[in-house]
């Protein structure tokens, strides 16, 4: 049975619209697994950069991607599939690291 962690993008915009970026920042570090070799990277993250790269999703990937769970990829697919899909969405640099952020923190939930 698939474990779905992604955030529906409706419950992540009212978040975001009522203010509740730091709501999901404490939330997002308070549940990170303790260290271990997968989440150190996804521990290391700045929290605010998980929330903008959650906002960015929001924005920009779901329209096409919100069906699929971070955790049907590795951290490497992901960064693999970001960066070619970073060409054909024309995204900035600064919101591929924070998509990536993102996704990674929620694919170690």
């Amino acid at each position: 049975m698939m474990k779905s962690c992604i955030i529906p993008a409706f419950t992540l915009a009212a978040i975001l619209l009522t203010g509740g970026s730091a709501a999901i920042a404490q939330s997002v570090s308070q549940s990170a697994p303790e260290e271990t070799p997968a989440t150190e990277s996804a521990a290391e993250t700045d929290p605010m950069q998980i929330v903008r790269g959650a906002k960015a999703w929001n924005e920009t990937c779901s329209r096409c991607h919100n069906l699929r769970s971070p955790s049907e990829l590795t951290d490497e697919e992901w960064d693999v599939s970001v960066t070619h899909m970073r060409v054909r969405g024309n995204l900035p640099a600064s919101d591929v690291r924070d998509i990536l952020a993102f996704l990674q923190a929620s694919n170690n939930q």
